[in-house]
């Protein structure tokens, strides 16, 4: 089959380098602009166009794909089938038909749950036992377009962001060649979303990583591990002078029996606890805003200050 991909996130390379080497025919690449990374801004490639680096592909790169001289680009490479896998912009109809065959998007959730931008962080935040990637043929909606095929994965309970990210990443290629031999042999099933059991995983920002720590030690437990390595949760603790620190939290534990309010911070021996609306949690690993990565325990022995510190 003649296909065109666009995909802009590290998790659609797997399905990229599959394609490159699969009996299919990659006739074009759509990504995002190459954009300003770090202090220094410094002009970088979005990871799917890195991966073609050396190859003879095509590869556009349009501001808004919906515009006229973008959809004729694409519709010039004359695509059987289009593949899209966190692109970051929805397609427009006029994207959507140029296929002969069909567009298809692979998203990182069982749908129709966790429809959106943010599904991996989601279904960990939820305390889901499973996810997985959903094949579906697209429309103009977000998300909601007829099911293809479903590949299912459990989480694990030390499921972070990063890892599940990776982990749907790599079952992404075998879910697609299913698909697609589906599609080949004319017999690919078709079924439409319960939109009445939809839920949404919009975009997360940075301040989305914020902890409340009125919340339930489990959920606070899960979203750390969820938002990491992004947005990163975080906390901002006040000493007894009144300076606050960010203080970023990558791995925590629960604590059952607590008698720590809310934000009420314990330091000793080594350890740091922090009290919740059912508990408290005790920091694993963690970082000081201007200071590297390190363990809670090291954390803990040289900043005396925790000892009469509180979460703000």
């Amino acid at each position: 089959m003649r296909i065109v991909f666009i995909g802009t996130g590290e998790i659609g390379v797997p399905v990229l380098r599959w394609l490159l080497e699969s009996e299919h025919q990659l006739v074009g690449v759509v990504t995002q602009p190459d954009k300003p990374v770090g202090r220094a801004q410094t002009l970088t490639a979005p990871p799917i166009k890195a991966a073609l680096a050396g190859s003879a592909i095509p590869i556009l790169q349009p501001e808004r794909l919906r515009r006229e001289e973008a959809v004729a680009e694409v519709r010039k490479l004359e695509p059987e089938v289009i593949i899209v896998m966190a692109y970051g912009q929805i397609l427009p109809r006029s994207v959507l038909e140029i296929p002969t065959i069909a567009s298809l998007n692979l998203h990182a959730s069982l749908l129709p749950k966790y429809r959106g931008a943010a599904p991996i962080q989601a279904a960990i935040v939820e305390g889901e036992s499973e996810t997985g990637l959903t094949v579906m043929y697209m429309d103009e909606g977000l998300d909601t377009g007829d099911i293809l095929l479903e590949s299912r994965i459990s989480i694990t309970p030390d499921e972070t962001g990063g890892s599940l990210h990776d982990r749907l990443g790599q079952i992404a290629p075998a879910a697609l060649g299913d698909a697609l031999e589906r599609l080949a042999s004319g017999n690919a099933p078709r079924v439409a979303q319960d939109s009445a059991l939809a839920t949404y995983a919009p975009k997360l920002e940075r301040e989305h990583g914020a902890i409340d720590w009125r919340e339930p030690a489990e959920r606070i437990e899960r979203k750390i591990r969820a938002y990491n390595p992004w947005p990163d949760a975080y906390t901002v603790l006040r000493d007894s002078n009144g300076q606050e620190r960010r203080l970023k939290i990558f791995r925590a534990s629960i604590i059952a029996e607590s008698r720590l309010f809310p934000g009420e911070l314990k330091s000793s021996a080594g350890n740091v606890e922090i009290g919740t609306a059912d508990g408290a949690l005790r920091f694993e690993e963690v970082q000081l805003e201007g200071k590297k990565r390190m363990s809670a325990a090291d954390f803990a022995r040289g900043n005396p200050w925790l000892q009469s510190a509180s979460a703000v």
